[in-house]
This record gives C-alpha cells, sequence and structure tokens, in this order.
C-alpha cells in the first residue's frame, strides 16, 4: 500500500524517554545486515511481511526491527503497535530516497535501500550481497548487561555516525477485529517502541554504559537494538555502520 505525501513532512523524532525492563539477553555478534520493517495493522498487504520479518527475527542473523506505522489507522482500525515516531522515521528515510511518499510493507537495509517487506528472498539476497558493494556492516558493535549495567562496545573504523539505542517488544500476538486485515489474527516480532540517540562516533573505540535504574523504566521491553547510524542532516538518516541486537529471555506478551 502506497501513503501519499502529506502536506508537511514530519521530522525524525528519536530524542525519547530511555529505558527497558530486565533484558537477560543473547546477543547476535556479527549480524549480516539490520531490516528495519515499516508495517501496519490496517495494511491489507502487510501479513506476510509480518511473517518475514519473524522468520529474520527468529534465525536470528540479522538486526530485525519492525516499525508500525500510524498512517492507515483511518481505514477503520488503529494499530495496537504504531506510533508517530515510526512514521517519522518512515518519511525521514523518504526525504534520504529522494521519494515523495511511503508505503507499506517497506523494508529498509542498513539504512541505504529500500525493498518490498514481503519479499524474503529478495532481502536474503540483498543482505548477503551488500557487504561486498561496500554496503555492509563494518563498524563492530558488542553490548551485554552484567552488573546492572548495559554495557556497549563500538570498534574503531572510518567517518561519524550517532550511537541509537531502539527498545522492542519481543513479540506480541494481536486479534485484529476491524479494518482491512478484519478477523486475522497475527504475530508480530519486534515492535520497535522507544529509540534514542545516546552518544557519538567519531571513528574510535568508544564504551558506553548506561545504570540499571534506566534499564527497568519499560516493562514491555523485550530486546534492544544498538545501531551506529550516519546522518545526513538533523533529521534525516543515513547509512547504518555497524549494529547488534540483544532479546529478553521471555517475549512480552
Amino acid at each position: 500500500m502506497t501513503m501519499p505525501k502529506p502536506t508537511l513532512l514530519h521530522c525524525l523524532a528519536i530524542a525519547l524517554t530511555l529505558g527497558a525492563g530486565a533484558v537477560h539477553a543473547q546477543e547476535i555478534t556479527k549480524p549480516r545486515g539490520v531490516v528495519e520493517l515499516f508495517t501496519s495493522q490496517g495494511c491489507s498487504s502487510c501479513p506476510p511481511a509480518d511473517k518475514a520479518l519473524e522468520t529474520l527475527a527468529r534465525e536470528g542473523e540479522v538486526v530485525a526491527l519492525a516499525y508500525h506505522v500510524d498512517y492507515w489507522n483511518y481505514l477503520g482500525w488503529a494499530d495496537t503497535l504504531a506510533s508517530k515516531d515510526n512514521t517519522d522515521r518512515q518519511y525521514a528515510y523518504a526525504r534520504m530516497f529522494g521519494r515523495n511518499g511511503v508505503y507499506t510493507p517497506q523494508v529498509v537495509l542498513n539504512g541505504r535501500e529500500h525493498i518490498n517487506g514481503a519479499d524474503l528472498a529478495g532481502i536474503r539476497n540483498r543482505i548477503a550481497a551488500m557487504p561486498q558493494e561496500g554496503k555492509g556492516l563494518e563498524v563492530p558493535v558488542d553490548v551485554a548487561v552484567k552488573n546492572d549495567e548495559l554495557r556497549i562496545h563500538v570498534g574503531p573504523g572510518e567517518g561519524k555516525a550517532n550511537i541509537v539505542i531502539a527498545y522492542f517488544e519481543q513479540q506480541r500476538t494481536i486479534n485484529i477485529d476491524e479494518g482491512e486485515n478484519r478477523g486475522k489474527t497475527v504475530n508480530y516480532w519486534h515492535a520497535v517502541t522507544d529509540m534514542e540517540t545516546i552518544g557519538m562516533w567519531e571513528g574510535k573505540e568508544t564504551n558506553l554504559v548506561l545504570p540499571a535504574d534506566m534499564l527497568k523504566k519499560k516493562k514491555k521491553a523485550g530486546g534492544c537494538a544498538v545501531l551506529i547510524q550516519r546522518m545526513q542532516s538533523a533529521d534525516t538518516p543515513g547509512a547504518i555502520l555497524g549494529a547488534t541486537v540483544l532479546t529478553g529471555e521471555h517475549a512480552s506478551r
């Protein structure tokens, strides 16, 4: 589904309250790529893409994130996982790609290119090919929970980028009662609830520590991802240079 361009483009909003529930985590230490799906419970084309993201999340070889957008809510079902911030991020990517509008289901790969979110084979093929094209994740990132702290380590590389943390629900099953997907029950994985820029990376080895009291504020957080992402401007994201993800022991319900 394609959303017409609104009168005013939203700004990318990523300065949100930081926090997470207790994260007893398993880390993807060397992900093959970052797959960001823009989806909606009100979009009839989206369930196959939601299933594709679930498959990728279960396989555990990529950082898989779902951003539920709110612009299809008028079709009769308000997405229970959607937020304006997620919609803003998609419009920010549209600016970066030089597009006049947005669509669902859309997947953004490594912050560099986009593809139909239901095309699982295409996503896998592009993730496999991107490192050879200079579009891979070259900056090593590690994150761990230790001594009631979230410890983030970013290795050396070239360039300058934001260090962004995204919290997500690990899994949620939704019974959709109205709208284009009326009567369907859909499993949603890694739905992003909060994002925040927590620091800058300037090509040098960087370590960040977040205190434990900040990690316990988000009751529904089932995990978090750390993205090393260039910015084309203050409100326009660019390439993702490195990433990792932690997932909790128990999916949120």
